[in-house]
């Protein structure tokens, strides 16, 4: 089936490693570590994506069409030329999206019941 008549819908609710994944990889391109690294330091440590789990996840990506290893490589000699490194696609741009609109549904849902009143978002007006 083609990507572009995917609903991401479909695919939704993604798992906490997968959105994770998806959110490192949508300001640029990463290898494994990177995601790791990226993933800790934006959660404060809260969320360890390890070995097993991140890659198996990439297969999965990867063989849906969410991500895909890119040929674009850094300066040889900032990089280890065995890193591969991935990028989003179209369609899982539009998952992460997706996915991140029901999580804030879900955020205001709960504001509604007045559970996160004292909580405050970055850009939130309260």
């Amino acid at each position: 089936m083609r990507q572009a008549k995917r609903d991401p819908e479909e695919l939704l609710p993604l798992s906490l490693s997968v959105f994770h994944i998806l959110v490192s990889l949508a300001d640029q391109e990463r290898h494994g570590y990177g995601i790791m690294k990226e993933t800790s330091a934006r959660t404060d440590g809260k969320v360890r994506l390890g070995p097993g789990i991140l890659y198996g996840n990439i297969k999965r990506l990867i063989e849906d069409g969410l991500i895909e290893t890119s040929q674009e490589r850094p300066d040889p000699e900032l990089d280890d030329e065995r890193r591969r490194y991935y990028r989003l696609t179209q369609f899982g741009q539009r998952v992460v999206v997706a996915e991140t609109r029901r999580l804030a549904n879900l955020i205001g849902m709960a504001r509604s019941k007045r559970l996160l009143r004292d909580l405050k978002f970055a850009g939130s007006r309260g």
